[in-house]
């Protein structure tokens, strides 16, 4: 009766958080050695699987991914926000850190979150999403870091703040102490993202709807933040676009491509364990991947590279030095020579691309706002153009010769004032007979 209730518990968790889902969601269960084992499911095929999980250390995704694979280059919908508070590490109590959340956070600084997961030793606040597409990572990565960095004193897990994070879920038992985790439902309404940045990171507006003008002056942090989020993140899906462009085959350039993908997530999620975990991953995938201790030792230098990046004394060494701040700030240029990336490979890349190539894209661009212009513009066609121009052109010829059949013996002159042209078109008709 027991196993029951706790497999209703969880079914409903399930349900409330991902009913309307599209795609793939992670369940993952701890196993002895620390490890996760994980599978995926479809939503309509999720509560029917979470009987034969049920029990200790039980995980589910709170995004979902286009393909069974729980990477954030994978993200398909992002359903959620959410931030891990583990106030547990300063001994606070759990009912004073709900009353400091009721009275100084919700509906203040942060929303009215609309589940709140009781995970055995901490707690979990979920605000849940419409949905949006991957395409909108970097911005839910901005608001997603400025709920965590709200919540720092309460514990706010900077960790646990990735698109790809996994949660306990309700009915499931946290073999450190032996509870049970549980789920409280406050409200089912799913916040519009957007409106939740405009709310709460106005300061991103011009970000995400560039003035005419721009505006003069230092960005701000958030901003700056917003953009190398972008950026990073941009760079992982072209890595990841590049190794499936060549078909896994990547034998030469495959620790640089584990290095290059370890950096980039550590930045971009803050997170260097899921980092090292994704990257594996990744190279798994390659058709002859590297030893998984081969693949960790590699790119060990990658971590240290983001510590630095995050230390102000290693920033502000490096900035004396003449570099922009510490870690690897690499162009372009480097990582395309590095890669060997063709000029075909960088027509399917967003980023990765030589000045070349965004050369050959503003073309493009430029084409198809001219075109758009002379469509509003109602002007013809050039093809239209030419066409009408050679069927008048065709009229003409069939005019002169009828003029030159009628009267044989006229001059050009007399041909041009008989048809009303001029001598010298008279000329170039003649020219083309």
């Amino acid at each position: 009766m027991e196993n029951t209730s706790a497999i209703k518990k969880a079914q409903y968790h399930a349900w409330f958080h991902h009913h309307d889902a599209d795609g793939w969601i992670t369940v993952a269960k701890r196993t002895d050695n620390d490890r996760f084992q994980q599978y995926h499911f479809r939503p309509e095929e999720l509560a029917g699987e979470l009987s034969s999980w049920l029990g200790e250390d039980v995980f589910f995704s709170q995004n979902t991914f286009y393909r069974p694979q729980r990477s954030i280059e994978n993200v398909r919908q992002l359903r959620s926000l959410y931030v891990d508070l583990d106030f547990y590490l300063f001994n606070y109590d759990p009912s004073w850190v709900i009353g400091k959340l009721e009275h100084e956070y919700f509906k203040k600084v942060i929303p009215d979150p609309n589940i709140l997961i009781f995970s055995g030793q901490g707690l979990v606040l979920i605000w849940l999403l419409e949905p949006v597409p991957y395409k909108a990572l970097p911005l839910w990565q901005a608001v997603q870091n400025y709920f965590v960095h709200q919540l720092s004193e309460l514990g706010g897990d900077t960790k646990a703040a990735d698109a790809a994070r996994i949660f306990r879920i309700a009915g499931s038992v946290n073999s450190k102490n032996g509870a049970e985790v549980r789920a409280e439902y406050r409200h089912d309404f799913k916040y519009n993202l957007r409106d939740v940045q405009y709310d709460y990171l106005p300061e991103l507006n011009d970000e995400l709807n560039p003035p005419k003008k721009k505006r003069k002056g230092r960005k701000k942090k958030v901003a700056h933040l917003f953009n190398t989020y972008r950026l990073h993140y941009a760079r992982l899906l072209d890595l990841v676009k590049l190794v499936e462009l060549r078909n896994y085959e990547v034998t030469g350039h495959r620790e640089l491509i584990c290095f290059l993908y370890r950096y980039w997530l550590c930045c971009y999620s803050e997170d260097p364990a899921e980092a090292l975990n994704q990257t594996m991953t990744l190279n798994l995938q390659f058709s002859a991947p590297l030893p998984l201790k081969e693949v960790e030792r590699a790119t060990k230098s990658a971590e240290k590279a983001w510590e630095a990046r995050n230390s102000e004394e290693a920033n502000r060494i490096a900035i004396e030095k003449g570099y922009p701040g510490a870690g690897y700030n690499l162009r372009n240029s480097k990582i395309i020579n590095w890669l060997d990336i063709t000029p075909e490979e960088q027509t399917h890349l967003k980023t990765l691309i030589d000045a070349q190539e965004k050369r050959r894209r503003k073309r493009e661009r430029d084409k198809v706002y001219q075109e758009q212009k002379r469509r509003e513009r109602g002007d013809m066609k050039r093809e239209e153009y030419l066409r009408i121009q050679k069927d008048q052109t065709v009229e003409r010829l069939t005019l002169l010769k009828q003029a030159m059949e009628k009267f044989p013996g006229y001059s050009n002159r007399k041909l041009a004032k008989e048809i009303g042209f001029s001598e010298a078109y008279i000329r170039k008709l003649k020219a083309k007979l």
